[in-house]
């Protein structure tokens, strides 16, 4: 494809969050983006429920303190599955470099969002990324 965009490794997004005003942007923004939100959700629960439906999902974005517990716990399903997270919070828990493949510090502008997805992507590929968004951490490194 000559001028065409290239083709992406992560489309379908799980999102995990019990702000509302937060998973509304972030739906918002990925959306807009032309990523595909396979759900959002705001419980572990409901997350880890998602995950075991065997639903395609490219990536899981989320948020370490959740109303029912832990995003640790659902990083830990994802990382079952062999599916990456993104950690979105305000504290990125110890744990997160062996479960996760980045961590978003909140708040963080919608570019930096989308920047951090590319970072990851471009690690899964074995390429450098290009740019890491202010306080976004990369734990999938280039091989």
């Amino acid at each position: 494809m000559l001028f065409g965009r290239k083709k992406r490794q992560i489309v379908k997004l799980l999102v995990v969050e019990d702000e509302p005003l937060v998973a509304f942007d972030a739906e918002h923004v990925l959306s807009e983006a032309d990523y595909e939100i396979v759900a959002t959700v705001d419980r572990v629960a409901d997350a880890v429920a998602v995950l075991s439906d065997g639903v395609e999902i490219d990536l899981v974005l989320v948020d370490v303190n959740l109303a029912d517990g832990s995003g640790v716990d659902v990083a830990r399903a994802a990382q079952a599955r062999e599916v990456p997270v993104l950690f979105v919070t305000g504290a990125c828990p110890p744990e997160a470099i062996e479960l996760a493949a980045g961590c978003l510090s909140k708040p963080y502008a919608q570019r930096d969002l989308l920047g951090a997805i590319t970072a990851i992507e471009d690690g899964m590929q074995g390429k450098p990324p290009r740019r890491l968004p202010p306080g976004f951490r990369l734990f999938v490194q280039a091989a």
